[in-house]
C-alpha cells in the first residue's frame, strides 16, 4: 500500500533508523525535497532526542524502542525504503530484520553488508540490490574524483585525506573511525578504480569549526593526459554538485611530474614514478538541520537521498504490468 501525494504523484513510504544528527538531516531533506518518497516513521532509542521529538512536532510516526519498535508501528507494512543511520556494530540485525520484510536498505554505516554505492559513478549498476552501502562522507567527497582520474588514466595509486569540524563528528562518527578508513579505502578501489587505495580522517577542533575539506592524491602513469584528466575531474565536479550543491574544487587540479631517479615510496607498492595528480576540495552543507561547515554529514545525507530517489523512481507503479 503506498500514499498518494500532490494529485496523482505516487510517493513510496521510507523510515530512518537513527535520531540522531544524520538521520534528523536526512528526515528534513525527504519532508523537504523528495519527489517520491515520503517520511513514515522515524526511529531512535533515546525517548529524550532531539531527531524524535522534531520528528513528532513535524507529523512523523516515531519510536523510542529501536528495529523492533518500528516492526510495531501501524504503518509498518507501507515501507519500502529504510535508512539506517546508526552504527556498522547494530545495522547487522537492523538489515536482517529488514530484510525479512522485503524492505529496501541504504546503509549510511561504515557496515559494507551490501555493495558500495557512490550515486554519480555506480548507483545505476545497483538499483535492484536489498541493501547499497554509502561508504563514507569521505568516501562519498572523493571516490567520484578517484573515479574521474581512473577513466582516462591507469590510477596505480590513490591517497584520500578528509578534514572535518570536530564539532559534527557525533559519536556515531568517532565509534567508527576505523571502519570508516578500511570502507573507504576498499571503496576507492572497487569504485573508484584505483589499483590500491588508502584513506586518511583529520577531526580538525578549531574555533570557529572549517568547513569539510578533502584532499585526493593520485599516482598515475607519466604519459597520461592532464587536459584530460582535469575535464574529467570539472565533469565529474558538477555531476556531484548536482544534488550536493555545496560541494566544489578549491584550486584547478595540480600535477607534479615524478621522474624515476625521484621515485616515492609508497607502502605496499614500493617505488612509484609518474604523474601526481593533487585534487583539493571544499564542501559546504545546505544546512537543513546541521551547520553549514558539517558538510561531511550533508553529503551523506544528500548522497543518499538521490540514491533513493533513483531507487523509489524506478519502482513498478499499481497495475502497470498485467
Amino acid at each position: 500500500m503506498e500514499t498518494r501525494q500532490h494529485g496523482d504523484h505516487q510517493r513510496h513510504k521510507v523510515a530512518i533508523i537513527g535520531s540522531g544528527n544524520i538521520g534528523t538531516d536526512l528526515m528534513i531533506k525527504v519532508l523537504r525535497n523528495a519527489k517520491h518518497l515520503a517520511m513514515g516513521a522515524m526511529v531512535g532509542i533515546d525517548p529524550q532526542s532531539d531527531g524524535l521529538a522534531r520528528a513528532a512536532r513535524m507529523g512523523v510516526a516515531t519510536t523510542h524502542e529501536g528495529i523492533e519498535g518500528l516492526t510495531r508501528l501501524p504503518g509498518f507494512s507501507e515501507i519500502r525504503i529504510a535508512f539506517d543511520a546508526t552504527s556498522a556494530g547494530a545495522h547487522a540485525e537492523h538489515n536482517k530484520i529488514l530484510q525479512q520484510h522485503g524492505i529496501q536498505v541504504i546503509d549510511l554505516t561504515p557496515a559494507a553488508i551490501g555493495p558500495y554505492v557512490v550515486p554519480v559513478v555506480n548507483l545505476q549498476e545497483h538499483l535492484a540490490s536489498p541493501n547499497i552501502n554509502m561508504v563514507t562522507c569521505g568516501g562519498q567527497a572523493t571516490i567520484p574524483m578517484v573515479r574521474a582520474v581512473s577513466r582516462v588514466a591507469k590510477v596505480s595509486y590513490a591517497e584520500i585525506v578528509a578534514s572535518i569540524a570536530s564539532k559534527s563528528a557525533g559519536p556515531g562518527t568517532r565509534a567508527n573511525i576505523d571502519e570508516f578508513t578500511e570502507t573507504t579505502a576498499k571503496a576507492i578501489v572497487s569504485v573508484g578504480g584505483a589499483a590500491h587505495g588508502k584513506a586518511i580522517i583529520v577531526m580538525n577542533p578549531a574555533e570557529p569549526p572549517l568547513m569539510m575539506r578533502d584532499t585526493v592524491f593520485c599516482l598515475v602513469d607519466g604519459d597520461a593526459d592532464e587536459a584530460a584528466i582535469r575535464e574529467s575531474v570539472e565533469e565529474m565536479v558538477r555531476a556531484v554538485a548536482a544534488y550536493v550543491p555545496g560541494y566544489r574544487l578549491k584550486q584547478q587540479v595540480q600535477f607534479d611530474r615524478i621522474a624515476k631517479d625521484q621515485a616515492v615510496n609508497v607502502p605496499g607498492l614500493g617505488k612509484v614514478a609518474g604523474l601526481k595528480v593533487s585534487i583539493f576540495l571544499e564542501v559546504e552543507g545546505a544546512a537543513h538541520y546541521l551547520p553549514a561547515y558539517a558538510g561531511n554529514l550533508d553529503i551523506m545525507t544528500s548522497a543518499a537521498l538521490a540514491a533513493a530517489e533513483h531507487i523509489a523512481a524506478g519502482y513498478a507503479q499499481p497495475h502497470s504490468v498485467k
